[in-house]
């Protein structure tokens, strides 16, 4: 979907926030029955932060929004609305939006929860983008924020060594220049894949054919070769289909910035489609899998680094559990 002129969007300011313990594959392999470098042979991992008792989805991504806030000049009761995309909150009601509306008083702005998997804080910039491209809104806070290690069973190593826990978070204000912001986005969702990932609390959320799943219930299933072939092809499309309607070539583009899952299918992106690899950001190195964090987390270090030129476009894609998936030309 291209994007209508009327007016433009801005990106006043990112956060993140991520837990202060990091989990290396060293101290993972006294946990599990792995070792550091089939770890990082198979995902390019090295480590993830993991929250203790007192990190939580809402207090992760109260600070992010909080660094966000700071950095965009944009008062916390000026926000018309609160996105908050996560599948792992600690509560289904109040949403985390709610909870962290009060905590930086955001007065009576729209708040509530998007439940997208990896692909969360896509949507959630998409549709902020829409909201206040047509005058709806005038400014908008997206978040998103995990902690996944709470879900895993720490004995399924084809699980446990991908997810980490973090937030990031961005502030969208309304621009003069209808040029600025997002001039082509996609969402989609294939209901059909579900069973490749999914979060089991009951017997009866098991479905048929996943019964001799040894994965305990309330911990995350996973089959991952599914999931890869889904994600290295959908990857590939959506870079390609991004590019071909808005006539951008590869070079045009400043940054790729992908959902960090796995650093496999993010090369097989870059040898397919002859990206330039200086300009597909990578830190899942130091992250793992941090879901709906993933891309605002990235997106907060290119711009902390300087690396965000003005007037150059952005291409971010992500795909997730449900299965999802999402992607953005973002003109900066």
């Amino acid at each position: 979907m291209s994007a209508p002129f009327g007016r433009g969007v801005r990106i006043a300011g990112t956060g993140r926030a991520v837990p202060a313990c990091v989990l290396t594959n060293k101290e993972l392999e006294k946990i599990v029955d792995t070792s550091d470098e089939w770890i990082a042979q198979r995902t390019g991992i090295r480590a993830r932060h993991k929250a203790n008792d007192s990190e939580t989805v809402f207090s992760l991504g109260r600070d992010a929004l909080l660094k966000a806030l700071e950095r965009s000049g944009v008062k916390a009761d000026e926000l018309d609305m609160i996105i908050v995309a996560s599948v792992s909150g600690e509560m289904i009601c109040p949403s985390t939006a709610a909870r962290i509306s009060e905590a930086v008083g955001a007065g009576e702005a729209a708040v509530f929860d998007l439940a997208a998997a990896c692909s969360g804080f896509l949507y959630g910039m998409n549709m902020a983008d829409t909201m206040i491209r047509c005058g709806r809104a005038e400014k908008i806070a997206v978040i998103g924020v995990e902690v996944l290690t709470r879900l895993v069973d720490w004995g399924d190593r084809s699980v446990s060594i991908i997810f980490g826990d973090g937030a990031g978070a961005a502030v969208f204000v309304a621009d003069a220049d209808p040029k600025k912001g997002c001039q082509y986005q996609e969402m989609h969702g294939d209901g059909r894949l579900w069973r490749t990932l999914y979060h089991p609390r009951l017997d009866r959320d098991v479905p048929a054919g996943d019964e001799a799943n040894p994965i305990r219930l309330g911990h995350l299933r996973m089959h991952g070769r599914e999931i890869y072939k889904f994600a290295v092809t959908r990857f590939q499309e959506a870079i390609r289909d991004a590019l071909e309607r808005t006539g951008l070539s590869v070079g045009d583009v400043q940054h790729y910035i992908c959902h960090q899952s796995n650093q496999r299918i993010i090369e097989s992106a870059i040898e397919k489609l002859k990206l330039p690899a200086e300009r597909v950001y990578i830190n899942i190195d130091r992250y793992g899998n941090t879901s709906a964090a993933s891309i605002p987390i990235c997106l907060d270090e290119l711009f902390e680094a300087g690396r965000i030129e003005s007037g150059k476009p952005i291409i971010l894609v992500a795909f997730g559990a449900g299965v999802t998936w999402a992607s953005c030309v973002w003109n900066t």
